[in-house]
């Protein structure tokens, strides 16, 4: 199937791994002219070699002024960014009483702001084509909360009405917005060492194995996501075939949280 990509200038906002890396593989794959990014530059490089990027940029989007530049590098190397995926963030184990103020405006900064910031720089390029899709990647605990991450709950649920408000804003100017919100994914955040299977693990008193079978097991489907099925979601609302979707809020969770909306 044609997603209708080819030639497109799409951003993908954390894509040195996980599911932002698999979504810059699938828009490649489609023909989109890809650009990735990340904090480390190493990991840059070899992303965008693994994918065949066109390009692959330096940034930490927690900096309030680092989405502009990004933004307009890609303009600069690529032409406007036609597709602008937000999937950079973090997610760290913590109980309500114990965040700080400063770990709950680190989070708010690179959850929420760096999204704001990134669709805010390619708004004016996106509306002065006549178009453009923007795919915010949530989380089902921006659904249903997630009592062990509470600010990263509340960054999440923060993506989903910023997602639809962007929708109703822009529609006029041809510009489609949609939330993608997975369940727990097998990538780094949850597998690798010190990941979310490990501070589980530590906050329970069980081992990582038994915390990672039993979160597969509480999802209907019986197991984690993988990345590349993430990615085919985020694909699909980036592309021509979901011309008319826009507003939305996709599950992507296994049927993990028990709502029809």
């Amino acid at each position: 199937m044609d997603l209708g990509l080819r030639d497109r200038v799409c951003l993908v906002t954390g894509s040195t791994s996980g599911i932002g890396l698999e979504t810059a593989r699938l828009l490649s794959a489609e023909g989109a002219r890809v650009a990735i990014c990340g904090r480390d530059a190493e990991r840059v490089e070899r992303a965008r070699g693994d994918v065949h990027a066109a390009i692959g940029l330096v940034a930490d989007l927690a900096e309030p002024g680092s989405p502009d530049e990004l933004v307009a590098g890609v303009q600069s190397a690529l032409g406007p960014v036609q597709c602008l995926v937000n999937n950079v963030g973090d997610a760290y184990e913590a109980s309500f009483e114990e965040l700080s103020d400063r770990q709950w405006e680190d989070m708010w900064q690179l959850n929420v702001m760096s999204y704001v910031r990134c669709i805010r720089a390619a708004l004016p390029a996106m509306r002065e084509a006549g178009g453009g899709t923007i795919v915010n990647v949530s989380s089902t605990a921006g659904k249903r909360p997630s009592t062990g991450m509470p600010n990263y709950s509340v960054t999440k649920a923060a993506v989903l009405s910023i997602s639809r408000l962007v929708a109703d804003l822009y529609a006029k100017d041809g510009i489609r917005c949609n939330a993608v919100a997975p369940g727990p994914t097998a990538t780094a955040a949850w597998l690798a060492e010190g990941g979310l299977a490990d501070q589980q693990a530590r906050r329970t008193s069980r081992t990582r194995e038994e915390v990672v079978r039993a979160v597969g097991a509480g999802r209907p489907l019986g197991r984690l996501a993988e990345p590349d099925e993430i990615a085919s979601v985020i694909a699909f609302l980036c592309s021509d075939r979901a011309s008319y979707v826009t507003g939305a809020a996709w599950s992507a969770d296994g049927g993990t949280v028990p709502i029809i909306v």
